[in-house]
């Protein structure tokens, strides 16, 4: 029987997981999630190569939770493809890591307590991590467990791009730009060397692009500024998220008698994309639409881009690279066109028949900065955080849950 890492990633309604195979590398066996949690429950679970293994759809109306949906997943591996595996650890994607957890830790009862005082910084995500590390300790409480945080990569900035022009016993309640996507980007910096090694040398921006959007400006694969901040609201527009906005705004859509639990529906769940096109969150919808108003949300997105990518190219002094990465920057070719035709005056020249077929390279023979296409993998990042982790811990039979 082979150990098996299991990695989690909680959100308000959904659970997506990924197995690996515990091995020199940590090899991928499946992924899989359950969305719509509370109201129309679904599983699929795909291997390696794509084909389904697992699917099963609950009554309408069913509410399952974290802890019943992760109960379920225990129970379909048992009598599943995983039966001859052995899950060793699991490892969680924990959006908020405050200003302690630089690294990836292992979870202890201490541990889980820091990461539910850390609640109100990510209200809308950190319960839902918390949830999910809770509902395994309760199925297998000696089963090793390592929380993987969004925020840690960027926790060693420059202090003043951590810094907000407040007072500053604020700062030391712990009101900083934090950024998010961390695990993304530390996936990303770690293989700019496999690419192009000026690249991985060099001053780099990485635009992950996807219903959560932000950019990152890298020095020698080291974070240096990025878009997001406080929350993961900041920055960039998102398929539902408003992005960058005056607080002045909020002021006043509060002197009119908005709420509190009103304003987040709008700036977590009605604005972006969606807001602005009034059709979809969903890029691919946009770009296959022939209103006006899905051309002005794609405008707005790409114009938005370029704002901030010129924003960080300062933050770095100059730009030697440009990565795309994320469902959409992995995959619509047009916005990554635009963006990349709207930085011809950072020096670069797009090849367009490269962008059409994808990359990995974007950018002309010639390009003063280059352009690049690499998918994010922020599942293997976890999955080898914790194998490192679980090296330090001893392991035996009792800390450890089978599928069979």
């Amino acid at each position: 029987m082979s150990d098996a890492l299991l990695i989690l990633n909680a959100g308000s309604s959904s659970l997506k997981f990924s197995v690996f195979l515990d091995d020199d590398e940590p090899v991928l066996l499946l992924r899989g999630q359950l969305e719509e949690l509370s109201t129309h429950p679904r599983f699929t679970a795909r291997n390696a190569a794509g084909d389904v293994v697992g699917r099963r759809e609950w009554v309408g109306g069913t509410k399952l939770g974290h802890e019943t949906a992760i109960e379920f997943l225990f129970e379909w591996g048992r009598s599943g493809v995983l039966g001859q595996h052995r899950i060793a650890a699991v490892g969680h994607r924990v959006v908020h890591g405050g200003v302690e957890f630089t690294n990836p830790v292992l979870i202890d009862p201490q541990i889980l307590l820091k990461l539910e005082e850390l609640v109100p910084l990510a209200p809308l995500h950190q319960p839902h991590n918390v949830a999910a590390i809770k509902a395994v300790a309760r199925h297998a409480p000696q089963l090793p467990q390592v929380a993987c945080f969004d925020t840690s990569f960027h926790r060693n900035q420059p202090s003043l791009a951590q810094a907000f022009a407040l007072p500053r016993r604020y700062a030391e309640q712990g009101v900083l730009r934090y950024g998010f996507h961390g695990l993304s980007y530390e996936y990303i910096a770690s293989r700019l060397s496999q690419l192009d090694r000026p690249t991985a040398l060099g001053r780099t921006v990485v635009a992950h692009l996807g219903n959560g959007a932000s950019m990152c400006a890298l020095r020698a694969g080291r974070s240096i500024a990025t878009t997001m901040s406080f929350t993961p609201i900041d920055g960039l527009p998102m398929g539902t998220r408003c992005g960058a906005i005056d607080p002045g705004v909020l002021f006043h859509l509060m002197k009119k008698g908005m709420d509190l639990p009103a304003l987040e529906k709008l700036l977590y769940y009605e604005s972006g994309l969606l807001g602005v096109s009034a059709i979809s969150s969903d890029v691919r919808t946009l770009l296959a639409s022939s209103a006006s108003e899905a051309a002005e949300a794609l405008d707005l997105f790409v114009y938005r881009c370029g704002r901030e990518l010129g924003s960080l190219a300062a933050a770095l002094g100059g730009i030697d690279s440009l990565v795309f990465t994320g469902g959409i920057g992995e995959n619509a070719a047009p916005i990554r066109a635009r963006i990349c035709r709207d930085a011809q005056w950072l020096g670069l020249e797009l090849d367009e028949d490269a962008n059409l077929r994808g990359g990995p390279r974007l950018s002309c023979a010639g390009s003063r900065v280059t352009a690049w296409v690499v998918p994010t993998n922020e599942e293997l990042m976890i999955a080898l955080h914790t194998q490192r982790l679980l090296a330090t811990k001893t392991a035996t039979s009792a800390n450890s849950s089978t599928f069979t």
